[in-house]
């Protein structure tokens, strides 16, 4: 089995982003979500969201490609709640989803952000380009050339955890 390291952090909502995720049905919706990504081996790291929509910060084995993953995820998390009979209200998703990658030195920043969901929604301090379902005029997230070493030796030591 190959070597990885493969984060990503998807987004995605209910269909017509009706307020589903309650209480209630958050844990097991979410419970389904777990259950598969780890099913399809995966590495979840963490689960999140609002009534409306789920992030999911997670490492995705390269056999398996994205567009089957989160397809796969999404339906079975569905499938299962609306034949477990949890509520007479089906349970349906959108068709599409956000999905970005990033490194691991920013691992413990995403999930903090998806485990603070809730808050940030309630405090207005979401980062819009992180809660995109959708295609269209995307602004391109860059940080700042500074942040990216530029010597070598500098990134070896890094690399070495010096």
């Amino acid at each position: 089995m190959p070597y990885w390291q493969l984060f990503y952090h998807f987004i995605w909502a209910t269909k017509n982003r009706l307020p589903l995720l309650d209480e209630k049905t958050e844990p097991v919706i979410y419970g389904f979500l777990r259950s598969k990504a780890i099913g399809l081996g995966a590495v979840v790291f963490a689960i999140g969201g609002i009534y409306d929509h789920v992030h999911m910060v997670v490492s995705v084995p390269p056999r398996i490609s994205i567009a089957t993953f989160i397809g796969q995820v999404k339906g079975v998390a569905s499938a299962k709640y609306n034949q477990g009979n949890f509520s007479e209200e089906r349970f349906e998703w959108q068709k599409d989803y956000g999905v970005f990658s990033f490194d691991g030195k920013r691992l413990p920043y995403v999930v903090a952000y998806v485990n603070r969901q809730k808050e940030h929604h309630a405090q207005k301090t979401i980062i819009p380009v992180l809660e995109r379902t959708a295609s269209g005029n995307v602004k391109i997230l860059r940080e700042r050339s500074a942040t990216y070493l530029t010597d070598y030796e500098d990134w070896l030591k890094l690399m070495r955890n010096e």
